[in-house]
């Protein structure tokens, strides 16, 4: 992260698309309920304090946040969020869930279907004088923005309802809270 970036966030105006934290504990089974995390791959320790560093880290910086916290239904992105920002702060959206289907085997036509509606999304301008957070999933290589690695952000300028969007910039935790100490 650098100076420019950091002040841009500072004022307002882009999408933050995040990754939730390090989850190596349990495995998603077939046919899970999103209301039962013990059938799902959950945060770890590491997956826990990496999505706390992320909100004090944001804080810290004064990047304004429009809330609430999108994220998707699954345990991991959930509590990612709700470490980071807090539980009142954050809203699931069905949506974001469909991201991690493109990590399966799924036809070409709901591939397209679920980067069209990406795209619609990112084309959302924040409310003003804010940025919005989305904790969700990474990408398959070669495919949206590709991997993200455990709370890395894609940090997207929306351009506004059939206008597009450019990606401004992306971060770890690790460059993220490196730019904090100095």
């Amino acid at each position: 992260m650098d100076q420019v970036l950091l002040e841009k966030l500072q004022e307002g105006g882009y999408t933050l698309y995040v990754r939730h934290g390090e989850a190596n504990v349990g495995v998603d089974q077939p046919d899970f309920s999103f209301q039962d995390c013990s059938a799902q791959r959950n945060l770890s320790e590491k997956g826990r304090t990496q999505a706390e560093r992320y909100g004090n880290a944001i804080r810290r910086w004064n990047i304004p946040v429009a809330f609430p916290v999108f994220t998707s239904p699954f345990c991991r992105a959930k509590e990612s969020a709700m470490r980071a920002f807090g539980a009142e702060q954050t809203l699931s959206d069905p949506f974001w869930s469909t991201v991690y289907q493109l990590n399966t085997p799924i036809p070409p036509y709901m591939q397209s279907a679920i980067l069209t509606r990406l795209s619609d999304y990112l084309e959302q301008a924040p409310p003003e004088g804010a940025n919005r957070f989305i904790i969700a999933h990474s990408f398959p290589k070669g495919i949206a923005f590709g991997a993200i690695p455990s709370m890395g952000t894609i940090v997207v300028k929306p351009y506004g309802k059939g206008r597009g969007f450019s990606v401004a910039g992306h971060f770890t935790i690790e460059e993220l809270e490196e730019f904090v100490k100095n």
